[in-house]
């Protein structure tokens, strides 16, 4: 019998409080275990969140990175949120959506939304992230899963959008087990905060005023069938340190419960939204905290994908891409309608990296990542036990790295120019040239060939 997730704050505490008088020796030992992909207890990682010696950090931050690329290669994720109502009946003092917030509210008409998936296909993108504030009546679950058949049945001249993600508000399983069967990819909740009273504090009304509610979501999600889930907290809101152990028994509980705990985990740092509290958080995360959470996240959960968006700035991107993170979005618009308005709205939160999908593009390649449009995992059933069992057994790198090439390359011919074809031609090659298994190397050319011949959407 399964049973729902529940937070244990004085847990939490104890453990972090303990972590604190950890010696040199053991936390050496954690990092071995680390490095070697053992996993890591919640007394191991309470540790290395607590241990202020700059040599562990170093050392972290080097074992970070080589796990990431161990895992996932150099292929980066990219993506776009697509927001498609802003009416929102819950009281959340950090977000611009916030129902006390006097502003204009808008829904996507379905003409609207055609509009917007027309610019996003435009730009490049295969896979969004819907999202919309938590309104029954202004946006409820009939109308989003009107959106979702409105973007899966769009087919342009240059493809389609491939596959949606969907963050929208905690939900019964029944409403659960509708998404499910309109097949969306991961359904995406953020926590915000795992500490009850700072989540009381900042969800003053609505329907997320309920924590327990919010908590137990994805208990229902995957009672649902739905079997892969991004989870999340807004670092800001209370000690980052408690927000990385809830994250971790949240995992850990799915991983029990259900066989497969957090696909993606959401890094979002507090940022300031227009219309919300103008209020100083004695939790916001400097810099530095922030890529020590992303290093203590990659070595924890070493096989989760963890997600990093436009809050943040492209030099800040570049450090947290080799601690670990492995997808982002670009040319981001956070805002209903943003993709074709020549004024902006009001946005949920202030976007820092404003850089178009195209740019961004060229700038991990630049970096030496392949840019990946790939979204085969989830029509190939490489979802929920089955993507945690092929990433454990490091197989997942044989058909990630290849589809970030098949889809960097399909996205160079349809969207790129010349400059860019070039740069995307050097980079595939260089890529192809490390791969030693000469029946794969064979057959990604071939697919490159068939890309080159007018095939689209291919991919292992």
């Amino acid at each position: 019998m399964t049973k729902n997730f529940n937070i244990d704050e004085n847990y939490i505490s104890g453990l972090l409080e303990r972590g604190k008088n950890i010696g040199g020796d053991h936390i050496g030992r954690i990092l071995y275990r680390a490095e070697a992909l053992a996993g890591l207890s919640h007394a191991d990682v309470a540790a290395l969140l607590s241990t202020r010696d700059e040599g562990h950090w170093q050392k972290i931050f080097e074992i970070a990175g080589d796990i990431k690329q161990r895992v996932y290669g150099d292929r980066v994720v990219m993506f776009a949120p697509l927001y498609i109502s802003d009416y929102c009946v819950n009281d959340c003092i950090y977000c611009g959506f916030c129902a006390e917030n006097p502003r204009e509210r808008k829904r996507l008409s379905i003409v609207e939304l055609r509009g917007e998936i027309r610019a996003l296909e435009m730009m490049g993108h295969k896979r969004l992230a819907l999202e919309a504030g938590e309104d029954p009546i202004n946006c409820s679950l009939d109308y989003v899963l009107e959106c979702i058949r409105e973007i899966y049945g769009m087919k342009f001249e240059s493809g389609e959008i491939r596959r949606v993600n969907v963050n929208i508000g905690a939900s019964s399983e029944e409403d659960y087990r509708r998404l499910h069967a309109a097949g969306i990819g991961t359904y995406i909740l953020f926590q915000e905060t795992y500490h009850r009273a700072s989540y009381r504090q900042v969800h003053r009304s609505g329907p997320k005023a309920d924590y327990d509610y919010h908590l137990t979501a994805f208990d229902r999600a995957m009672r649902a069938g739905i079997d892969d889930v991004g989870g999340g907290v807004l670092f800001g809101l209370y000690d980052h340190a408690f927000e990385v152990m809830g994250l971790m028994m949240h995992n850990e509980h799915l991983d029990r419960q259900y066989g497969a705990g957090f696909h993606t985990i959401s890094v979002p740092r507090l940022r300031s939204a227009s219309g919300s509290v103008d209020t100083m958080y004695p939790h916001a995360v400097d810099d530095e905290t922030f890529a020590r959470i992303v290093a203590v996240l990659r070595l924890a959960v070493p096989y989760t994908g963890l997600i990093l968006s436009t809050r943040e700035s492209p030099e800040m991107r570049r450090r947290l891409i080799r601690l670990g993170v492995s997808q982002v979005s670009a040319g981001s618009e956070t805002s209903v309608g943003g993709y074709n308005a020549t004024a902006k709205d009001a946005e949920q939160f202030n976007t820092v990296d404003r850089r178009g999908i195209g740019e961004v593009a060229k700038w991990l390649m630049d970096e030496g990542f392949v840019p990946s449009f790939c979204t085969a995992c989830y029509r190939q059933g490489r979802t929920g036990d089955r993507f945690h069992e092929l990433v454990k057994e490091g197989r997942i790198r044989d058909v990630c790295l290849p589809n970030a090439m098949f889809t960097l390359k399909e996205y160079a011919l349809d969207y790129g120019d010349a400059s860019f074809m070039a740069k995307a031609d050097k980079l595939i090659s260089r890529k192809l040239e490390g791969i030693d298994d000469t029946t794969l190397r064979a057959t990604i050319r071939e697919n490159l060939r068939r890309l080159e011949s007018g095939d689209r959407d291919v991919f292992l």
